[in-house]
């Protein structure tokens, strides 16, 4: 790949991830829009581990709290309430690992096909749903879910007030966001707002849930990264590097943002770019 791509795809990657606008609907989107060739799984993986880096030193605090709380369940130290906080972001991802299973075991390929009207390419569901049509009605359906629920949520909690029901929640609704076009802040960001969290809050508590289903996943492509060595390894690197870059300024951006102001632009971004790309593909 070009480096111009590869800056393409990180400032993309950067600003969409925290943005309530489907990062991988975007990724998805760049072949079909430029003369570049799909980037792979690989690249978008790397990208988002610079993407989870940006929320580790952004919300470091944060991730020390939760790092007490985990280290405190296995015995070394004290802190109660941060131990609780700890499970209830580990209960909040075990909805993702659990649905990212079935699809590679192939639980779903049979109602893709019937429902979607999706072929499945090699009994492997992901590498089939990488479609504009089906990015394009996530992008709508989606973006209405968050627009009602930050007209009409509350804002009377916070991340501390988490329990174990509204991690929960947040998690079955982070697992949706496997398909391409949901947004994975967008859609725990339309949970905790329905929930009652306050859009700062719910943005904090999206990200942070973020970062073991993240991790999860750089772990396990990290390795095929440098399996494959040369090019593509050195790729992965400045990609990585240029999306935690983007992904910090956007991260400070929306949070600064969040404070005084709705989510109705995203909302109306969304389903514009949906219609958009109904009526061009």
């Amino acid at each position: 790949m070009t480096f111009l791509q590869l800056l393409l795809i990180a400032i993309v990657q950067g600003i969409t991830e925290f943005l309530p606008i489907s990062s991988s609907g975007h990724l998805i989107l760049i072949p079909y829009i430029t003369d570049f060739p799909d980037q792979g799984p690989l690249i978008d993986v790397a990208v988002h581990v610079g993407s989870l880096l940006a929320i580790v030193v952004y919300f470091f605090k944060d991730v020390v709290v939760l790092a007490r709380g985990g280290f405190a369940s296995v015995g070394i130290g004290k802190a109660p309430a941060e131990r609780k906080l700890f499970w209830w972001i580990v209960l909040g991802t075990i909805p993702a690992v659990l649905f990212g299973l079935a699809i590679k075991m192939g639980a779903f390929n049979s109602l893709a096909e019937t429902w979607f009207d999706i072929t499945v390419v090699d009994d492997d569901l992901m590498s089939s749903i990488r479609f504009t049509d089906l990015i394009a009605v996530n992008l709508i359906v989606y973006g209405i879910l968050l627009g009602l629920a930050d007209r009409f949520g509350g804002n009377e909690k916070t991340f501390e007030d988490m329990s174990w029901r509204d991690g929960l929640i947040v998690g079955i609704a982070q697992a949706l966001a496997i398909v391409p076009g949901t947004s994975r802040s967008g859609v725990t960001m339309t949970a905790a707002r329905a929930l009652g969290y306050s859009r700062f809050e719910a943005a904090r508590f999206s990200f942070l849930l973020s970062i073991p289903a993240v991790a999860g996943a750089g772990i396990l492509i990290v390795p095929e990264i440098f399996e494959a060595g040369g090019d593509l390894a050195f790729e992965a690197l400045v990609a990585g590097v240029m999306t935690f870059i983007a992904a910090f300024a956007t991260m400070a951006f929306l949070m600064n943002f969040l404070k005084k102001a709705s989510m109705m632009v995203f909302v109306v971004y969304r389903v514009a770019l949906g219609v958009a790309l109904l009526a061009l593909f």
